[in-house]
């Protein structure tokens, strides 16, 4: 449930349309889904056994300074905090913001519900982990609600089908592989979080066990939930009608039950995008507590409140910062830079475990869970997040300049901390 609560945020309900706007044709849409949950699968079979390398809390933090140097670890947790994780709560603030107008038709933009919204719950996360759970878990529930209801709606008062032909909307040629190369992009963002299992692995009974499991099996769950939501989209929609509708999840409760399933669908999103909002102030901020136990960020970052043992501070942070690029700009920009960065942190993370089996000489420590097809599975992914990195960065060069200079941003700041010789202090 950490893992897929960490996976199923908004990105289902609202990118399968940024998807249909790149590629036409059942196949390749349904296609560009399948091989992003083959990358999330080769991905959960790395961290897998990263996890169970070093069973505790930071995730790829970690697992980078571990296998490469602090500075590289450094530079993950800058840009997890200043984009990536921040971008992606923002990108998820921004989605509630629509559905949350769709139900109650409030004129205001989408950027000050989204603030509201992140800064509300970042109060709760600060009144300690029994509060944020408690909000999560409700929410989860309302979640898993909507989805079934979403499939199961679709297919028995839905209507339509699905067109096998034509299988292609061009001819093979570079055009079309840059096509698949941008619906990626949405894609890849829709399927990320799984990762975020691998924070509070210090804090499991038995990691090396229940989280190595818990990665595959929730993965696959994933895969399976998202693949039956697009084809209700495409077989209610149709590509075309997919591609046109900027909320395609309401449109179908729209087309089978009318007005008042759409309404039902969109409080449902709604809900559902807050719940994984709380999942990410409620883990992340975990990194930040490590970097700055490592005297790598500001010391004061790294406070536990003395009443609830929550990381106040990183929490906060965190906040602000979601609320500062939600206000920033629209979703699809948001996603292009989150999604340029968050895959070069991928890349070398999934790159460490070949270091780590290299370290291997005397034989693999006992009990570690094994990475199936390494070392193919794991240069495939590797690469295959460069891919996401180049096609990212040639579709959107200016939204993804955004995240690539914050990320480069943060060498002269890592170096001057180090040379200053303390832990920096606010």
């Amino acid at each position: 449930m950490i893992v897929m609560g960490g996976i199923v945020g908004s990105g289902i309900f609202i990118n399968p349309y940024v998807v249909a706007q790149q590629v036409h044709t059942p196949l390749l849409i349904l296609g560009v889904w399948l091989i992003g949950g083959a990358l999330a699968m080769a991905g959960a079979f790395i961290w897998a056994e990263l996890a169970t390398r070093m069973p505790d809390s930071g995730g790829q933090y970690l697992y980078l300074r571990e296998a490469y140097h602090p500075g590289v670890a450094f530079l993950y947790g800058w840009v997890l905090l200043l984009v990536t994780q921040t971008g992606g709560m923002a990108a998820v603030a921004v989605t509630f913001a629509r559905y949350y107008r769709e139900i109650t038709g409030l004129k205001s933009g989408d950027g000050a519900i989204a603030a509201t919204a992140l800064l509300g719950l970042t109060a709760i996360n600060c009144l300690g982990v029994r509060a944020g759970s408690n909000v999560q878990s409700a929410m989860m529930l309302l979640k898993s609600g909507a989805i079934a209801a979403l499939v199961l709606v679709g297919i028995v008062w839905g209507g339509g089908v699905v067109h096998p032909l034509p299988l292609l909307d061009r001819p093979v040629s570079f055009g079309l592989l840059r096509a698949i190369g941008a619906a990626m992009i949405p894609v890849a963002f829709a399927y990320g979080g799984w990762q975020t299992s691998t924070f509070v692995a210090g804090e499991m009974r038995d990691p090396r066990r229940d989280l190595s499991r818990g990665l595959v099996a929730g993965v696959i769950g994933v895969i399976a939930l998202y693949l039956s939501v697009n084809y209700v989209c495409l077989r209610v929609l149709g590509p075309a009608g997919l591609a046109a509708s900027h909320t395609p999840a309401s449109s179908v409760m729209r087309v089978a039950l009318g007005e008042r399933g759409a309404e039902f669908l969109a409080v449902g999103i709604a809900v559902s995008t807050l719940g994984f909002l709380s999942q990410g102030i409620l883990t992340a901020p975990r990194v930040y507590w490590a970097m700055a136990r490592d005297g790598l960020f500001f010391e004061r970052v790294g406070w536990l409140s003395p009443r609830t043992g929550a990381p106040v501070v990183a929490i906060v942070l965190q906040g602000v910062f979601a609320t500062v690029i939600a206000l920033s700009g629209r979703y699809e920009q948001i996603l292009n830079y989150v999604v340029s960065v968050d895959f070069i942190s991928f890349a070398l993370t999934a790159g460490a475990l070949f270091v780590f089996r290299h370290r291997d000489a005397a034989g693999p420590p006992e009990g570690i869970y094994r990475a199936p097809g390494h070392p193919y599975t794991t240069a495939a992914f590797v690469l295959t997040c460069a891919g996401i990195v180049a096609s990212t960065i040639a579709a959107y060069p200016a939204h993804s300049a955004v995240g690539l200079l914050i990320l480069l941003a943060g060498i002269p700041v890592y170096w001057y901390w180090r040379r200053s010789g303390r832990h920096p202090r606010t």
